[in-house]
């Protein structure tokens, strides 16, 4: 399962050299990220209602050609897996014009409670469960 989601970079996200910040890739990423969760059907407030966060425990990009200010883009995110306490999701940022791949990256993120201990998915409730079983099972097919 994969989402995407078009982006119009704004002014206030560029450097001195007119080009997005590199840090600002990673709130691509993030909105991504949530857009993935939405289309799912199990948006990431829910999923904090339910008192499970996820907290970012490594993180990746690859930067291969520059973003400029309002040159609209796609974000793609995928989940890449799904483990007893962490999940993992790749990302690619197209040009909208083209296509053309301008950076990829991965974020992978525990399952901990309010308290930061890490959670097991099992125990989440059934619907949020059964969604991401259905996710793990994809993975382990391909």
């Amino acid at each position: 399962m994969n989402g995407e989601i078009e982006i119009n970079p704004r002014y206030s996200e560029t450097d001195q050299m007119g080009v997005i910040y590199h840090a600002n890739y990673f709130s691509y990423f993030e909105v991504a990220r949530t857009n993935l969760f939405e289309e799912l059907g199990y948006s990431y407030r829910k999923i904090e209602e339910e008192g499970i966060i996820l907290p970012v425990i490594e993180v990746n990009c690859k930067y291969k050609k520059a973003i400029k200010f309002n040159e609209k883009i796609i974000v793609k995110a995928e989940i890449s897996f799904i483990q007893r306490i962490k999940i993992g999701f790749n990302y690619t940022i197209y040009r909208k014009s083209d296509r053309e791949v301008l950076a990829t990256g991965f974020t992978n993120h525990g399952f901990v409670d309010k308290n930061l201990k890490p959670i097991r998915f099992k125990m989440f409730n059934e619907e949020f469960k059964q969604i991401l079983n259905e996710i793990r099972t994809d993975l382990n097919e391909h």
